[in-house]
C-alpha cells in the first residue's frame, strides 16, 4: 500500500510514472498511479477508466463531448422527413425562430418539388419582403445618346 499515492497522479507526473512502470501490467499500473478506490468489504478497487482518462488528458486529448453546447437538446438542421402517417413535422425549433404562437395560420402553396408556406394575417397573405435592387444607371462610355426635343 505504500507504494500507492494519497492523490490520483495528474498530468506530466502521471505521464512520467507511467512510462515507468511500462514494465507491469495496465492494472497494477493504474494502481500505483493512485486510481484507486476502497470497497465497503476493504478491497481495493483499481478505477481504470478514470485512469485512462487522466492519461487522455495529460496527453492533451478529451474524449468528452465539448462543453461549447449550451446543453438544450439538437440543433435544428433544416431537413424533415415524411413520417409513416404521410404527414410532415416542422418542429419547435424552427417556429421558434420564426417567431411564431399557437394560432398562425399559413396558407399552402405546392410546386413542383417544393412546397411555401404563406403566413395569413387578418385574413391576407403576407408576401416575402424581398430587399428590392434599385437600378443603377449603366455608366455610358463617349458620348451620351442624344434624344428628340433635347
Amino acid at each position: 500500500m505504500s507504494d500507492i499515492p494519497p492523490q490520483p497522479l495528474t498530468g506530466k507526473a502521471l505521464l512520467q510514472k507511467v512510462e515507468a512502470l511500462g514494465h507491469l501490467p495496465r492494472r497494477e499500473t493504474a494502481k500505483r498511479c493512485g486510481y484507486v478506490t476502497m470497497t465497503k468489504t476493504n478491497k481495493l478497487r483499481v478505477n481504470l477508466n478514470e485512469f485512462y482518462d487522466a492519461v487522455l488528458a495529460a496527453k492533451g486529448l478529451s474524449l468528452s463531448p465539448s462543453s461549447s453546447r449550451d446543453k438544450r437538446g439538437r440543433e435544428p438542421t433544416f431537413r424533415v422527413s415524411v413520417h409513416k402517417n404521410g404527414q410532415l413535422i416542422i418542429g419547435s425549433a424552427y417556429t421558434e425562430k420564426m417567431n411564431l404562437k399557437p394560432g398562425d395560420e399559413f396558407e399552402i402553396q405546392l410546386g413542383y418539388k417544393h412546397i411555401h408556406l404563406k403566413q395569413v394575417l387578418n385574413g391576407q397573405v403576407v408576401e416575402e419582403s424581398t430587399p428590392s435592387k434599385e437600378a443603377s444607371p449603366k455608366a455610358t462610355r463617349g458620348r451620351r445618346k442624344k434624344t428628340a426635343g433635347a
